[in-house]
């Protein structure tokens, strides 16, 4: 896990662009401020008081952010949570601005989200932090920072889309072992909150848990989740839309599995929803699939044939996030790409 990457809690300054320096907040006033104190865990007891304070704030945060799981987001990287590597951890005189992920070096890192390629040095130019980093603004205040890699592959201005292969996992910098820091900035950059809460809120569980896609959700998953629906026969326009007609349809599906019918593709419909599939199938299904890979930077064809470039593909996947590879989608593939 990191050895450094702390949040300073001195005056310390950091711009988000040439002359444009930002303050660092205190946690207490991070917390406070940002209403997601009840939100985080791993912190202090030292912070007990910001989160009572922000209670009613957090509550009212969570809730309005509880409708932005649209398909916006992607896990970062597949791995596990190290001991010690959670938010707000010690770290000297201050607390572990990110989460930790461990992974092998050269383990696949992916964009979070859609956006742009700011910062693309050591410890991302950011105060505290070691070892090769990026930072990608997402606009409206939101950035992401990606820590301890061993190969960037993007360059600095590159526009990037959630999911895209962006680096390889590394132990460059202080560290005891390879992983990805993992930092969620809101606000302003510098203003980092707990990156497994903020993920979580969007639909992504940070540890490799299935996704969570809610109606009104848009782009390639929605993508996915149609093209699984019409192999089952629901005659759906893939449209990359998941308006009423789509929700109506899973809302059945929901149904007709004994699910409780909410139109949320989650943890319980997507292990329903999903077919094991391997060379020689054909069909919307491996349409999914190949939408799914594509997410993750395959540059497939989608034409419904698992050949051996889709085959590929799928090793390859499994290959660069320490999967079982096999070029079998099961399970466990299809909740790493929807993830």
């Amino acid at each position: 896990m990191c050895r450094s990457c702390a949040a300073p809690t001195g005056p310390n300054e950091l711009s988000a662009g040439a002359g444009r320096p930002l303050p660092w907040l205190s946690r207490r006033g991070l917390l406070a401020g940002l209403g997601l104190g009840a939100l985080t865990v791993g912190l202090s007891a030292g912070t007990s008081a910001a989160g009572e304070a922000g209670a009613g704030a957090a509550a009212e945060a969570a809730v309005a952010v509880a409708a932005a799981r649209n398909g916006a987001w992607a896990g970062p990287a597949q791995g596990r949570f190290p001991a010690g590597g959670h938010y707000g951890a010690p770290r000297g005189g201050g607390s572990h601005a990110g989460q930790d992920v461990s992974n092998s070096t050269g383990t696949a890192v992916y964009a979070a989200a859609a956006g742009t390629v700011i910062r693309r040095s050591w410890g991302g130019g950011l105060p505290g932090r070691t070892g090769n980093g990026l930072v990608i603004s997402h606009g409206g205040g939101q950035y992401t920072y990606y820590g301890h890699l061993s190969a960037y592959r993007v360059g600095l201005n590159a526009t990037v889309s959630a999911g895209q292969r962006i680096a390889d996992m590394g132990a460059t910098g202080n560290v005891t072992g390879p992983h990805l820091h993992f930092e969620t900035h809101t606000g302003a950059l510098g203003t980092t909150v707990n990156p497994v809460s903020f993920l979580a809120a969007r639909g992504v569980d940070l540890a490799g848990g299935w996704s969570r896609i809610d109606p009104g959700a848009s782009g390639a998953t929605v993508v996915v989740i149609q093209h699984l629906m019409n192999q089952r026969g629901y005659g759906l326009v893939v449209d990359g839309a998941y308006g009423s007609v789509s929700a109506d349809a899973v809302k059945r599906f929901q149904r007709s599995k004994g699910l409780v019918a909410d139109g949320q593709v989650g943890p319980a419909t997507w292990p329903v929803l999903v077919y094991t599939l391997r060379q020689g199938g054909s069909g919307s299904q491996v349409r999914a699939l190949q939408t799914a890979l594509n997410r993750r930077s395959a540059g497939l064809v989608v034409d419904g044939g698992f050949g051996s470039v889709t085959t590929s593909a799928v090793r390859t996947y499994q290959s660069v996030n320490r999967l079982v590879v096999d070029g079998e989608a099961g399970p466990v593939t299809w909740r790493a790409l929807t993830g």
